[in-house]
């Protein structure tokens, strides 16, 4: 597995003096928690973010208690999302102040799978910021509109800045991920940091998993934690079968009202 010189050099998380914040994002496919939870948590632990955007999170038997050790050994909290969301959940560090959440579930296409979003709205310092995190289907048809409910899911938030992260089960050319970055900064495309490719875990040949940002957002670096202090490449190849996708971003401080 291929590493990046530069990927120690990632913006650690700070409040400017300014009242923005610089702030790490996490986004990451658990598979469940089927796999080694011990590599899981180090992963997320050594890439220190401020918010983690899961997708797959546990659903089923006792779904909290597994997301709840998950969270507490790598240093964070559940913000939302779970069982509740169909998947997609969004931990955060007690660096975040959280104004509200909710758990969004999509229209069911029967014999498929059923989807959902995480959303909230949190505040560091003084900027506030709406998050998404999402996994989208695997079939192409409901992807598209699936990217559109999202764009529309978080434009609902009513922030003026937000960021979405996800599965979206196809490469930057597919026609959701497009949809959706027609509107919003792809991180990677933004400012390539780490590596590229998401899946699979033991030798990744696409990227399927991404982190959005919307316009005014500054993104400071963003992709594949490879070569970042702490993380292994045994543990990325343990952890799940996706690769995580870490960016910094900076978010501007609301104006004086």
């Amino acid at each position: 597995m291929p590493t990046s010189p530069t990927a120690s050099e990632l913006p650690n998380s700070r409040t400017e003096a300014d009242g923005s914040a610089v702030v790490r994002v996490l986004s990451y496919n658990i598979r469940s928690m089927r796999d080694d939870t011990a590599a899981l948590a180090r992963v997320i632990s050594a890439c220190a973010p401020d918010l983690v955007l899961v997708q797959e999170a546990p659903r089923f038997f006792r779904w909290r208690k597994k997301l709840a050790r998950l969270a507490a050994t790598s240093g964070q909290v559940i913000l939302t999302g779970g069982g509740t969301a169909a998947g997609p959940a969004v931990l955060c560090n007690l660096r975040a102040t959280v104004e509200r959440t909710e758990d969004v579930l999509l229209p069911l296409t029967p014999g498929l799978h059923r989807r959902g979003f995480a959303t909230a709205v949190v505040r560091f310092g003084g900027a506030r910021l709406g998050v998404l995190s999402a996994h989208l289907s695997l079939r192409q048809d409901e992807r598209y509109a699936q990217a559109g409910l999202l764009l529309d899911r978080l434009a609902g938030l009513g922030t003026a800045h937000a960021v979405a992260g996800g599965d979206l089960n196809e490469p930057p050319e597919g026609p959701g991920f497009r949809r959706i970055a027609e509107h919003l900064q792809d991180g990677w495309a933004a400012r390539a940091w780490g590596g590229e490719q998401t899946f699979g875990a033991t030798a990744p040949v696409r990227r399927i998993d991404a982190l959005f940002a919307t316009p005014g957002v500054e993104v400071l670096g963003c992709g594949v934690p490879l070569g970042l202090p702490g993380v292994t490449g045994n543990d990325l190849r343990a952890a799940t079968d996706h690769l995580p996708v870490l960016a910094a971003l900076r978010i501007p401080a609301e104006p004086a009202g």
